[in-house]
């Protein structure tokens, strides 16, 4: 496993048992380094726990057992639901895959939110997008290896399920079990269903 630790103290230094993983994407670009370092000016204790680099490797800024706030899930999204507001932020491990995201076709050059030219593109319907930077082979890897890692060391289940790709009380009600950031947040696109991460993910 191709994992280094960045110095970085902008998380909740408390241990809490741990029931799910969320997968993410950044939305943007850089290095694990750079994303903790950005995260750690903020200084609001949002992070999540490891950031994957284009190349697969694993930037980890604090323990697993520990948190930081990286869902930003309102109290009315429960409501809504009819499940009890709780802080899945201490009871999950978030993981961040650099990415842009969504992308815009302009005579056939694609862009990010940000007017970047991006050339590592996907096609992949979803949500409201079409397009989509693409989730390299060893960023599939290195997340396949944090996933069992952490089966292993919290017995959290990693059977696939459907519905991860958008709101569902399974995720709000704290059940155990991979989630993406869509589980719990409609206006939310991390991550997209790239069919090399569904076939990852289907046989764990």
């Amino acid at each position: 496993m191709n994992l280094k630790q960045y110095p970085f103290n902008d998380y909740v230094n408390e241990a809490v048992g741990k029931k799910q993983i969320y997968l993410h994407h950044t939305a943007g670009t850089g290095t694990p380094q750079g994303v903790f370092n950005m995260w750690q000016k903020n200084s609001a204790r949002i992070a999540t726990c490891v950031v994957i680099g284009r190349d697969g490797e694993i930037g980890q800024g604090f323990s697993s057992a520990k948190w930081a706030y990286h869902l930003g899930i309102k109290q009315d999204v429960f409501s809504k639901h009819g499940v009890k507001y709780q802080s899945l932020d201490k009871i999950s491990i978030g993981v961040e895959i650099i990415n842009w995201g969504q992308l815009t076709e302009k005579d056939g050059k694609f862009f990010s939110y940000t007017g970047r030219e991006v050339k590592d593109v996907i096609e992949v319907p979803f949500k409201k997008y079409r397009y989509w930077e693409n989730y390299t082979d060893a960023q599939i890897e290195s997340t396949r290896e944090l996933l069992l890692l952490w089966k292993d060391k919290y017995g959290i289940p990693l059977t696939y399920n459907e519905d991860i790709w958008d709101v569902t009380s399974r995720a709000l009600k704290g059940e155990e079990g991979v989630f993406t950031h869509n589980s719990v947040r409609s206006d939310k696109v991390d991550v997209y269903p790239h069919p090399k991460l569904i076939e990852m993910l289907k046989p764990l």
